[in-house]
């Protein structure tokens, strides 16, 4: 089943003829990245990637690596979320804002007539979960290729193992200010503050981590395996994350899942 997906995958791409990726080194770009490359030559393809506050350092210098070693074209760019208006405020539909303000970035590649389609890393799976940068996507004409396949995030992973790829078991990631209670303005500060202690929690060999917040508390997730090891180091990232400015500090005895935050979109809480 995959293979008939890959396939329809590089019938998309073969039919777009070039393409601006929106690349930002996670697991699904990488791999449209690679299949855009090997589906069109690099002659053909781009990848684009937008610096902000919201995008860590190291995931910025882990996208400058991966395309030095597909060997594409990478351009990146110096874009500020905070800047959009209505971003900040941090409503239901953050992310339309955001994908919107991205695609706008990208559309000068392909105005100048040099690649005709702008792709990004839309994936089966998010079809089924709160994901307002969808209808930004369709109302600037960019496409998902990987889910216009039908592609899945395991299929992904197992197609970006095959193709030798490093990411194929990177922790999935998301911007920063998904770890920020919506309803609750979004700064520098608490894009900052989040990034630290992520960054802290992964120096002690924790792998995937969400550090939400809810004003002066830290909700720590991570996946089940990896419950004992957050216990067992405890102490010392409770005395951390206070150091950075939280209050309290906790464990979702629920663990890592993407997107939770959008529980208070389904309850109601926030327009």
């Amino acid at each position: 089943m995959a293979q008939e997906k890959v396939e329809r995958l590089q019938e998309i791409l073969r039919e777009m003829g070039s393409v601006v990726v929106a690349f930002s080194g996670g697991v699904d770009s990488t791999y449209l990245l690679y299949a855009a490359l090997e589906t069109l030559g690099k002659d053909k393809v781009l990848a684009v990637t937008a610096d902000s506050e919201t995008y860590p350092t190291e995931e910025l210098e882990a996208a400058k690596t991966l395309a030095h070693e597909l060997g594409t074209r990478h351009v990146v760019i110096e874009t500020s979320e905070l800047d959009i208006p209505g971003y900040k405020e941090n409503n239901g539909n953050r992310c339309y804002f955001c994908k919107q303000s991205l695609f706008q970035h990208l559309e000068p590649f392909v105005q100048n007539g040099t690649y005709r389609h702008i792709v990004y890393g839309l994936i089966a799976d998010d079809m089924n979960e709160h994901r307002p940068g969808v209808q930004a996507a369709k109302e600037k004409g960019v496409r998902g290729p990987l889910q216009e396949a039908g592609l899945m995030k395991e299929e992904i992973r197992e197609l970006s193992m095959r193709a030798e790829l490093s990411t194929w078991d990177k922790p999935s990631f998301a911007c920063l200010s998904s770890r920020i209670a919506y309803g609750e303005e979004i700064t520098i500060e608490k894009l900052n503050r989040v990034g630290a202690a992520e960054r802290f929690i992964r120096s002690l060999g924790i792998r995937q981590v969400r550090v939400r917040t809810h004003g002066e508390l830290a909700r720590i997730e991570v996946e089940p395996g990896a419950m004992a090891d957050l216990v067992g180091h405890s102490a010392v990232i409770s005395s951390e994350l206070k150091r950075l400015g939280f209050l309290y500090v906790s464990m979702d005895m629920g663990g890592y899942k993407s997107g939770s935050m959008n529980k208070a979109l389904k309850l109601g809480g926030v327009v």
